[in-house]
């Protein structure tokens, strides 16, 4: 059966009955519909969230289609709910770019998922929207306040780095001109699109603590410079009230359940490969405070979604992981090692063991922040037992527990073994999470630190751009700001050809984008783009409705 298949299957509970059991007075959740709701802020107590055990949930690097990370996440989740140890597995949104391009949903898989699966993946409570119109927003009052005659700021329209999103895989929107059609359609100048999990506002919202929070970051958004090179902020607008103001509920986390009919936090969506591709700190304090476990998952391979979740997420709010659960699979070891994609469901034991370094780097990674790890075999029916027992001796050799995870056919079921080994870790109080670098140390250390220790990289390069950008972020005074590599998820490296364990290699940077109101850089490497583009079949041509309003082809 298909994941909406399986889905179909499951007779939903009451969002209110899930309220309850999460630990929420029923009256002050906001429903949207049967199976959604809307969170209060008010239910988060600090306090009480620092006494939870945070899990994180990564992988190492993945194939084209992912291996499975949200799928391990709820599994896990039910894994120890089912041990009696009450758990709420804190996710992020999908984009409609992913859902209708190549990789699919976000809402895990087979039996390990969360519902409704429809609703969720795609417009959900209406986040995505809020985030594109107060982006968007702000875009309209730059472009207004160069045309004005009377409350024009004076900005130079070419140094404006503020662009427009919308939540869509669109690649002729990558460049655009604006402004065209004589004096009264604006000042003609190049800009484009990102796609809307890309935009800083998405950032901002998975980074704020509270509305207020939430207000001075949209305030600090750093728009340009005026022609006499002072510096132009959206506060100076008077742009961040009307853009709070558009966020109002999508401040609130999202409340559904999982398959097996437990809690599950939703909230925010941003990419891994080009922003920090985590769920919301305010998601995350709101699993923890009523959850004895809260997992959660951070997006592509741990060189990408979890460096970022430790050293942006975790230093903003103050969190210390208890154990990372590093989901592996044996297609991804093989492709790794040399193997075809199309050969991947073939048993093939030279091809994984010539992957191995790269489970292995990602290991080395995880040791560096002193958390403790767990390998997690997410299992596909064509993995031989002669592939997974090779994994284990792996592991056994790296003294790193191992667990074969078969939550996609099992659920909660399938994870058990992995859930005794993240309890494990968490009573032996093994892991004491560091940072790998201070945010006090300079722009350059800081992406020195992360391409050598993390990636593998001899050096780093910067183009004659990004040295102007290095300067630029010195005489703004925003030299402290931690920082946020722009690179592939397809390689250790910023070329997704060198795959496995690439050595001797070469980070170029090409530009660092300004992210102020967030609260970091973001250097950028390779040809990564912030609008990617569909493929040649889309998901989209399975996708289909029938009279009756039944969704079928997502996945």
């Amino acid at each position: 059966m298909t994941d909406l298949q399986i889905a179909k299957t499951v007779t939903l509970k009451p969002i209110l009955e899930i309220a309850e059991k999460f630990g929420i007075n029923t009256d002050d959740i906001e429903m949207y519909g049967k199976y959604k709701a809307k969170l209060p802020l008010k239910y988060i107590d600090v306090e009480k969230a620092n006494k939870s055990n945070l899990i994180l949930v990564s992988a190492i690097s993945p194939t084209p289609a992912g291996e499975g990370k949200t799928t391990m996440s709820i599994g896990l989740s039910e894994g120890l709910n089912q041990l009696h140890k009450k758990t709420t597995v804190v996710l992020r949104e999908p984009s409609l770019g992913p859902v209708f391009g190549i990789k699919g949903g976000a809402t895990g898989g087979g039996y390990s998922q969360v519902l409704p699966m429809e609703d969720i993946n795609l417009h959900f409570t209406g986040d995505f929207a809020a985030i594109e119109k107060a982006h968007n927003l702000l875009a309209a009052i730059i472009d207004n306040n160069i045309q004005s005659k009377t409350t024009s700021l004076q900005i130079d329209p070419r140094t404006i780095g503020w662009k427009r999103v919308i939540d869509m895989n669109d690649r002729s929107l990558r460049r655009i001109i604006v402004g065209l059609g004589g004096t009264t359609s604006g000042v003609p100048r190049e800009t484009g699109f990102d796609i809307t999990a890309a935009s800083e506002i998405m950032a901002i919202l998975c980074l704020a603590k509270n509305l207020t929070d939430l207000k001075n970051r949209l305030g600090n958004i750093f728009i340009g410079y005026t022609y006499n090179k002072e510096p132009i902020y959206a506060k100076h607008l008077k742009a961040e009230g009307a853009m709070a103001a558009l966020l109002k509920e999508a401040i609130k986390p999202n409340l559904v359940q999982t398959i097996e009919g437990n809690p599950a936090i939703i909230h925010g969506g941003p990419f891994a490969n080009i922003a920090q591709g985590t769920n919301s700190v305010i998601a995350t304090l709101m699993g923890m405070t009523h959850s004895e476990y809260t997992v959660t998952e951070a997006g592509f391979g741990f060189d990408l979604g979890a460096e970022k979740f430790f050293d942006i997420k975790c230093q903003s709010a103050q969190l210390k992981p208890k154990a990372v659960v590093l989901t592996t699979t044996i297609r991804a070891l093989k492709y790794h090692g040399g193997a075809i994609l199309s050969s991947l469901t073939f048993p093939d034991l030279e091809a994984l063991k010539n992957g191995l370094p790269n489970l292995e780097k990602h290991l080395e990674n995880i040791d560096k922040f002193n958390v403790k790890a767990v390998i997690a075999i997410n299992k596909f029916t064509s993995d031989s037992d002669e592939e997974i027992e090779l994994i284990k001796q792996f592991a056994a050799s790296k003294q790193v527990k191992v667990a074969v995870a078969n939550v996609w056919e099992k659920g909660g079921k399938g994870a058990i073994d992995l859930a005794k080994a993240v309890i494990d870790i968490v009573e032996s109080n093994a892991s004491n999470f560091k940072p790998l670098y201070s945010w006090e140390s300079s722009v350059k250390d800081k992406i020195e630190t992360i391409a050598t220790e993390i990636y593998g990289a001899e050096y780093v390069d910067y183009t004659l751009k990004a040295k102007e950008d290095l300067n630029k972020i010195l005489n703004l005074g925003l030299n402290h700001l931690p920082v946020c590599i722009a690179k592939t998820q397809k390689s250790l490296s910023d070329n997704p050809k060198l795959l496995g364990r690439p050595k001797d290699f070469i980070i170029t940077i090409r530009e660092i984008e300004i992210a102020a109101g967030a609260g970091f850089l973001i250097p950028i490497t390779g040809d990564i783009m912030r609008m990617p583009g569909l493929p040649a079949h889309p998901a989209s041509e399975n996708i289909d409705i029938n009279e009756e309003g039944e969704i079928t082809g997502l996945f």
